[in-house]
């Protein structure tokens, strides 16, 4: 007999081998029924799906048809594995036409970068070749300029002539006051030649021939009347004057000898035409004398003196206007304003020559005050002060402007003929505003034609009417020519 203590052992073990034992079979029952469950919803799964014809199936039938379904399912999973191996990477159609269409835009874009480096490859090569004759220019004109160095004059010590001139170094000064070599070059002639002027007692005359202008056709001798160079300027203001004022127009060479025997006597008019001749020819540095010398012998129509004088008052009467207090006084606001109203033509920069000749600086302010009519002086000797000199100055570089834009409009060299038709044209496009009286006059003056004459523009005659361009050209800029209206798409101020 086992003791108590194996037995109670044995026991246990026992009990637990029959306490698996029961959770084997708990779990076994447990999946009998989860697979019975399962076998009854296939079953009212299938019944629920045939149609009442069918209704009670063979199960076998049933059987094979699911295994058939399973292998219909396998292949296809088989053959939807297969297709995601081979078309993994393919994308949507719309996807791939927007690619598409991005690509070929980026293609074009590459294409025009390609056009684009190729030209720019071209002016690179031009700037290349365009630096090099650059460089051989410049190597040229230092070499130029060194030659020129060794072997030119040194410039001129015009300090030494301060105690040559007659009036000591202060006149000296205020001759040679703005002005260049070229410019001081004349005042040294002018001095000179006023001395040779005053030693001489009599003129030789020229004699009658056609050639000899009419207020200078004398024989023999004519007595200089050595008059100041005042004097001489002020009997030109007189005669001006008297020009202005006449009604019926003559040549401008016959009113001046009518003139003087007027104001002299035919016995002393003579004498005096060639006294006033030698004195304006002299004094080029002087504006009354040069442009009356300039109008005398041809050189100009009085209508660019007249013209010009017109412009001068007509300015001072608009600042007048504007001058509402009559003080005499204008704002440099007030004075841009007015000179902008009065030259609507006329670039920025041409208008800030102008201010700036009038006084104004950088650091003036808009309110800044200007007596106006000092602009308008004159000095003893008639000449203006800078505001009117840069005015004239200007309509000269302005006609100069516009006689070569005209030239390059006709696109001939200055020796080839040029027809009325032609000017016509290239006068009308480069100043579209022409009025056709100013347009008929300009023709009149390049072909010496009178106005009246002037074949209209759809006769058939005009184009025999030729003439060399260099004197058309040289005939116009003789005339009062200036611009009437802005070129189409020119800027103006």
């Amino acid at each position: 007999m086992q003791p108590p203590s194996q037995q109670v052992t044995k026991l246990r073990k026992t009990l637990a081998e029959e306490y698996l034992r029961y959770l084997s079979e708990r779990d076994a029952r447990k999946i009998l029924i989860a697979d019975l469950n399962e076998l009854r919803y296939q079953r009212e799964d299938m019944s629920l799906a045939q149609s009442p014809g069918i209704w009670g199936e063979d199960p076998v039938k049933l059987t094979v048809a699911l295994k058939m379904a399973r292998q219909d399912l396998a292949r296809t999973q088989m053959e939807l594995n297969t297709m995601k191996a081979n078309f993994g990477d393919v994308v949507p159609r719309r996807d791939f036409e927007m690619q598409e269409k991005t690509n070929k835009d980026l293609q074009e874009q590459l294409d025009s970068l390609r056009d684009d480096y190729k030209e720019v490859c071209k002016e690179h090569e031009m700037l290349l070749q365009l630096h090099m004759s650059t460089l051989k220019e410049r190597d040229q004109y230092h070499s130029e300029l060194q030659e020129i160095q060794r072997t030119s004059t040194p410039r001129p010590d015009w300090a030494k002539c301060e105690d040559v001139v007659a009036g000591g170094p202060d006149r000296w000064h205020m001759l040679a006051e703005g002005k260049n070599s070229d410019q001081l070059v004349d005042v040294l002639l002018e001095e000179i030649g006023v001395g040779l002027l005053q030693e001489k007692d009599f003129f030789p005359g020229l004699g009658y021939e056609e050639s000899i202008p009419p207020f200078l056709r004398f024989e023999g001798v004519v007595e200089n009347k050595k008059p100041t160079k005042k004097d001489v300027i002020n009997l030109l203001k007189d005669a001006w004057k008297e020009r202005l004022a006449e009604e019926q127009k003559e040549k401008f060479q016959d009113f001046f000898l009518n003139f003087l025997e007027r104001r002299f006597g035919p016995a002393d008019a003579m004498a005096w035409a060639y006294t006033i001749f030698e004195n304006i020819k002299l004094f080029r540095s002087n504006e009354v004398m040069s442009q009356f010398y300039a109008v005398l012998m041809g050189k100009w129509n009085e209508s660019v003196y007249i013209k010009q004088k017109e412009t001068v008052t007509q300015l001072l009467k608009e600042m007048t206007n504007v001058d509402s207090q009559n003080e005499g006084l204008l704002t440099m606001e007030q004075l841009s304003t007015v000179l902008k109203s009065t030259f609507p033509f006329k670039k920025e920069e041409k208008i800030q020559e102008l201010m700036e000749a009038g006084g104004w600086h950088p650091s003036s302010s808009n309110a800044d005050l200007l007596n106006y009519h000092s602009l308008f002086a004159e000095d003893e000797e008639g000449q203006s002060r800078p505001f009117v000199q840069q005015l004239w100055e200007q309509y000269l570089d302005e006609k100069d402007d516009y006689l070569q834009e005209l030239k390059q409009e006709l696109g001939l060299e200055l020796r080839e003929k040029v027809t009325l038709p032609k000017v016509r044209e290239a006068l009308m496009t480069i100043d579209p505003k022409l009025d056709k009286q100013t347009l008929n006059s300009y023709l009149s003056q390049a072909f010496q034609l009178p106005v009246t004459e002037l074949p209209e523009e759809a006769e058939e005659k005009t184009e025999d009417i030729v003439i060399q361009l260099q004197t058309a050209l040289e005939r116009l800029q003789m005339a009062d020519i200036r611009r009437m209206g802005p070129r189409e798409q020119e800027p103006v101020s």
